[in-house]
């Protein structure tokens, strides 16, 4: 069996799992929040976020910085549905030099279109990425820049209670550079966040446990799959849906597959580190 079917069926089988298991996870309100929260694990998801890689890969840096700046944002919103903009920079820097070189850059921007009704909610993107080498990793190097820039839709179906949330789906790559990048994407997961806080700070914050597993198989790396699991603290409003409102994370965060990160997409790395991140 395929990895892209492992990860469909992984998806499905925590599905039917959490099933019966929770009660329906409230709706997040608002129309500038989003109705599909953003997915925990996954490393190309726009959202704020600082991490200290300890990593292993042919060409990157054996630690590396990794932050991120991104935002989905709510437009348009009737009672089950969304319509929003998602966008987001990431970027990478080698953390064993001295001058901290930039090693890659990658911006996504798109138009998410979201429904939801009971515990199934699904999103359906058209987005555009890009990538560049940083400069002082082209000119310590000579490494040179492959010119990668695509536009994509990809759909998922979640499956959500109160505490779990189980997905699955794919992905479609078309207008692509290079020419011989291959189209197809699948992509799957699942969550746990806690119901309750069950650590209190004062009246207005409160931290639950949440852990989340990504498996991404491409094409492109004949299917392989790049597995992603972070699991840590989250501290916010302890009133709020949890995975909703602004809130602050501590996540400890493993991967392992083809990287993640644009210009090196062809390589295999694998990374274990700590990072913080927030979400408006």
């Amino acid at each position: 069996m395929r990895a892209g079917g492992l990860v469909l069926q992984l998806a499905a089988a925590m599905a039917v799992a959490s099933a019966g298991a929770a009660v329906q996870a409230p709706v997040p309100s608002g129309r500038a929040t989003a109705l599909f929260q953003p997915l925990l694990a996954d490393p190309n998801e726009p959202q704020f976020f600082a991490t200290y890689l300890w990593a292993r890969s042919p060409r990157l840096a054996s630690r590396l910085g990794s932050v991120g700046f991104g935002q989905t944002i709510g437009l348009a919103r009737g009672p089950d549905w969304q319509v929003g903009i998602t966008a987001g920079v990431f970027s990478q820097f080698n953390m064993g030099s001295s001058t901290t070189d930039l090693l890659n850059t990658d911006y996504i921007v798109g138009i998410p279109v979201t429904y939801r009704h009971g515990t199934l909610a699904t999103r359906l993107r058209l987005f555009h990425q890009s990538s560049h080498l940083g400069d002082e990793y082209m000119a310590h190097t000579h490494a040179q820049r492959v010119d990668l820039t695509f536009q994509a839709v990809d759909l998922l179906v979640a499956h959500q209670t109160a505490t779990w949330r189980a997905y699955g789906g794919g992905g479609y790559v078309f207008s692509h550079s290079p020419a011989d990048l291959r189209p197809g994407v699948l992509h799957g997961g699942f969550e746990y966040r806690q119901a309750h806080s069950w650590l209190r700070l004062g009246r207005s914050l409160g931290g639950r446990l949440v852990a989340g597993l990504d498996a991404k198989s491409m094409q492109d790396r004949q299917w392989q799959v790049g597995w992603s699991v972070v699991t840590g603290l989250e501290l916010g409003d302890p009133l709020a849906v949890p995975g909703s409102g602004s809130r602050w994370s501590v996540l400890l965060k493993g991967y392992t597959g083809p990287a993640p990160y644009g210009e090196f997409y062809r390589d295999h790395v694998s990374s274990l580190g700590v990072g913080v991140g927030f979400t408006l």
